[in-house]
């Protein structure tokens, strides 16, 4: 091992390590992992919560905006947490769907619309009218 330090606001153990055999340089991340997490899907499937997908899928909400990587990271590691932490071994995917738009709303408006479009199946250009205005309402009544 040639190196150790925290990542990701905490949560995890970053390692720079070195390969006995050929030399290569790589990085590990170690998490805790509180408890197994189902994620119940729409159609009923059942499927274990995978960190790395709801990473793409952010990342790809973000693509082009001033957000960068360590940002996405902790905004999962806090997704990951609030889900472990509930004391249920089953979400369902709306659950996971609902805490990715609300971080994504804090970080970045533009990607949480982008995500909001995927997630809430938009069809035509007047549902995302309606939900910007929606947003827009709600973040008003936030400020009270």
């Amino acid at each position: 091992m040639k190196d150790s330090r925290s990542a990701e606001d905490n949560t995890a153990v970053r390692r720079r390590r070195v390969c006995e055999s050929c030399g290569a340089r790589f990085t590990t991340f170690e998490r805790v992992q509180l408890r197994e997490i189902t994620v119940v899907k729409r159609d009923g499937k059942r499927v274990p919560f995978d960190r790395d997908r709801l990473t793409r899928s952010i990342t790809i909400a973000l693509r082009k905006r001033p957000v960068d990587r360590d940002q996405i990271d902790q905004m999962v590691s806090g997704i990951a947490r609030n889900l472990e932490s509930a004391g249920e071994t089953e979400v369902s995917s709306n659950d996971v769907g609902e805490f990715a738009m609300e971080a994504l709303r804090r970080v970045d408006p533009v990607g949480y619309v982008r995500f909001a479009s995927v997630y809430k199946d938009f069809k035509d250009p007047n549902d995302f009218a309606q939900f910007i205005e929606n947003t827009a309402l709600d973040d008003e009544g936030d400020e009270e």
